[in-house]
């Protein structure tokens, strides 16, 4: 039954890790890695019931590995297709796309996601 899956939050990594100018760029493929590893360690803040964590990567940050309590999905190409597509096979379930890039929130949103902004998993510091 839906109402007893867990919330599925997907996370946007290149936009979470793009959100904070910490040379990121040079190493993008570290820089999803230590993203998810704070997501296995902090879940996502505010949300104290069970979570399914979706980490999305594409281009440089593909080849992430999953890691106990968080999914690592490369995108085939577009990586705002992969998480639309995503929010569209959650049938009716609970997600929470964390991105600030608008034109996705406006897609999922349409698909029936909430969203939040970066600062959900990644606090600036």
């Amino acid at each position: 039954m839906e109402d007893c899956a867990p919330l599925l939050v997907i996370v946007d990594a290149a936009n979470v890790v793009g959100s904070v100018p910490d040379g990121w760029w040079r190493d993008r493929r570290g820089a999803a890695e230590r993203l998810r590893d704070r997501l296995a360690a902090d879940g996502v803040p505010g949300h104290a019931g069970p979570v399914e964590i979706v980490l999305v990567v594409e281009g440089a940050a593909r080849g992430v590995a999953s890691v106990p309590g968080v999914r690592v999905e490369d995108a085939p190409g577009s990586g705002d297709d992969h998480m639309v597509d995503l929010v569209g096979r959650a049938g009716g379930r609970a997600v929470l796309v964390v991105t600030a890039d608008r034109g996705l929130r406006r897609r999922v949103t349409e698909s029936g996601a909430e969203v939040a902004g970066p600062r959900t998993v990644r606090p600036r510091g």
